[in-house]
């Protein structure tokens, strides 16, 4: 199948723009390589230092003979879809040692969950968690005595974030272990309508909680299509699982076998074998570029709008939102998983999942066949779906036809032509919507706006009755220069139940929303943003804004509002508490959200 010109000209733009940083990364990187690790290298004393607590694999890390593979976990029991991860180091070491290898946790990231801070002052630490995971993981990664890694995470930030720090050992290569979502519980649509009603005071704390509790209720991933599900999604497109692992649910053989066979996999790759294969040899323009028509084909998260940027930057790569844009184009949707759907990631694997988009894709020309894997080169080997026999784990074809069609289709006949996003410009800066599951008559809104500085403030609106007509509610001073950029999917009920009266609405923000977030019209990471003197900072109540998703523009109607004075924020209640004071350099450094709010720059 011939490659979509589009894909062709986007991959071969973001080539020809990465070109100097790329090439200085990829020759850091064979440096590095050459050098191999030092363990052999290390004193006496350092080797002693290194191998004391290893028990039975003392004497195979002192002959340095054996592969030598590091984990990075981001385990927590804080977090469900981390819990698994208590189990995992033993089950490495156990496998790598029938092959003759060995295996050391060599060391812990942060994981904090979005779903515990939303409306909290810790999310405001949220998007910084990313970039403390990166230099987590150099840290552990730098006693330089591994051949290979493996990285054990799944959430919202920690796997860009493990990415990154991947990318900065990029002559290593890298396998990622998830950990699957948890079975399916009240359904996700189920638990939006309890929420609507709660936040109408139509019922009370008891039957939300009640309501909450049943939707998320085990261990594993929450199984709507968030964030953390299109890490998983991005994880099988780019590459760096093994095919077919993602979805996998915990505490079954299958997942316990594949997390056995992607640790010697990531030995398997090393440079002491055949199929040397490190991560900066993965993670390419094209690879990228698959990422972000995975994206767009399944209407996964706004959050991966700024974390594949980021990522991508750690190789040398400079991704841009009309790269995004162009692509979303001409790749359809053709997953419906909630909240663009009713379905959730255990129904959506289950009808063929991302086994079959994958092939689907490929046959018509929309992802690079041509990539290297850890499962081999070609991304052909992910149309395939692991089985586990007496003999144990096998690969067999997938599925090439949808096994419902309500949840995946095919090519030739997609939910909508276009993928899920929209790049806004316009007078009032750029942005990104989401737009998946925005019905067509909720794509334009033109209409007054009311301005807040907190999404408390414009809760306690809400609630007094002041939103009545047509309404633009702007959100400022939410960028990651103000305070961190926290999510404010809080903000959902109350816009959906304005959506649901009839209500022209929709909201405009330098802040982010979640990939819980979908069916209200959400202009989000404007940039400039505020605190940058962007022209959101210049609004005033009643001005009027059109929000076109249609045409892709963000325009201010009222005339000369960019010649009074900026707004300002007293942002004083954002320097201190649940740790921020400690990440006051992190908002003194970090870069706008289209070059992917990173405090790194260009690594």
């Amino acid at each position: 199948m011939t490659l979509n010109t589009t894909l062709a000209s986007v991959t071969e733009r973001i080539i020809t723009r990465s070109a100097p940083t790329r090439g200085a990364y990829l020759e850091r990187m064979r440096a590095a390589q050459s050098n191999g690790p030092a363990r052999a290298h290390l004193t006496c004393s350092g080797q002693a230092h290194a191998y004391a607590a290893a028990g039975p694999d003392q004497a195979a890390l002192a002959k340095a003979s054996a592969g030598h593979l590091g984990i990075i976990t981001a385990y927590n029991d804080m977090l469900s879809a981390h819990q698994p991860f208590e189990t995992y180091p033993q089950i490495v070491r156990d496998a790598v040692r029938k092959v003759g290898g060995t295996a050391q946790v060599a060391g812990g990231v942060p994981a904090m969950c979005d779903g515990v801070t939303q409306g909290e002052a810790g999310m405001e630490l949220s998007l910084f968690s990313r970039d403390a995971i990166a230099m987590s993981t150099a840290i552990g990664l730098s006693h330089n005595t591994f051949d290979a890694a493996v990285f054990l995470g799944v959430c919202d930030k920690i796997v860009p974030g493990l990415v990154i720090g991947a990318q900065v050992f990029g002559h290593l290569p890298a396998v990622f272990l998830p950990a699957g979502p948890m079975v399916s519980g009240l359904a996700n649509d189920e638990k939006a309508k309890i929420r609507q009603k709660y936040a109408m005071g139509e019922v009370g704390r008891e039957e939300l909680l009640k309501a909450e509790m049943s939707a998320y209720h085990g261990p594993g991933t929450c199984t709507f299509y968030g964030t953390a599900n299109t890490n998983q999604m991005l994880m099988e497109f780019m590459g760096l699982h093994l095919p077919g692992s993602s979805f996998i649910n915990p505490g079954t053989e299958l997942r316990e076998a594949l997390t056995q066979e992607g640790a010697r996999r990531a030995l398997s790759l090393s440079a002491l074998g055949n199929a040397y294969t490190p991560v900066c040899d993965v993670l390419d323009e094209k690879a990228f570029a698959n990422g972000i028509a995975g994206l767009m084909a399944t209407g996964g998260s706004t959050n991966l709008l700024i974390h594949l940027i980021a990522m991508a930057r750690a190789g040398g790569i400079i991704l841009d939102w009309q790269d995004f844009s162009d692509l979303s184009e001409v790749v359809p949707l053709l997953a419906r998983v909630y909240p663009n759907g009713l379905a959730d990631v255990n129904h959506f694997h289950a009808a063929g999942g991302l086994g079959y988009m994958i092939g689907e894709m490929l046959a018509n020309g929309l992802l690079h066949p041509d990539t290297k894997t850890v499962a081999g080169d070609g991304l052909s080997n992910y149309v395939t779906e692991p089985f586990l026999t007496d003999d144990g784990l096998e690969w067999r074809r997938g599925t090439d036809q949808s096994l419902n069609e309500g949840i995946c289709r095919p090519v030739s006949d997609p939910f909508q032509p276009t993928g899920g996003l929209s790049r806004l410009t316009g007078s009032l800066g750029t942005a990104v919507m989401k737009i998946s599951a925005v019905a067509e008559e909720h794509r334009i809104v033109e209409a007054p706006v009311r301005i807040f500085h907190d999404q408390d403030d414009a809760k306690a609106a809400f609630k007094a009755g002041e939103f009545t007509g047509d309404v633009i509610i702007v959100v400022r001073f939410q960028g990651p220069k103000a305070n961190g950029m926290p999510e404010l999917h809080s903000l959902t009920p109350m816009l959906s139940i304005m959506q649901g009266r009839g209500q022209k609405v929709a909201l405009v923000t330098d802040g982010r929303m979640s990939g819980a977030s979908g069916k209200v019209p959400a202009a989000i990471h404007v940039v400039p943003e505020a605190l940058d003197g962007g022209p959101i900072a210049y609004m005033q109540d009643g001005d009027l804004l059109r929000v076109d998703a249609l045409a892709g523009t963000l325009d201010i109607l009222t005339p000369d509002v960019t010649k009074r004075d900026p707004a300002t924020a007293n942002l004083s209640a954002n320097a201190y508490g649940m740790g921020r004071e400690l990440f006051s350099p992190f908002r003194q450094l970090v870069g706008s959200a289209d070059t992917g709010a990173s405090v790194f720059g260009d690594l």
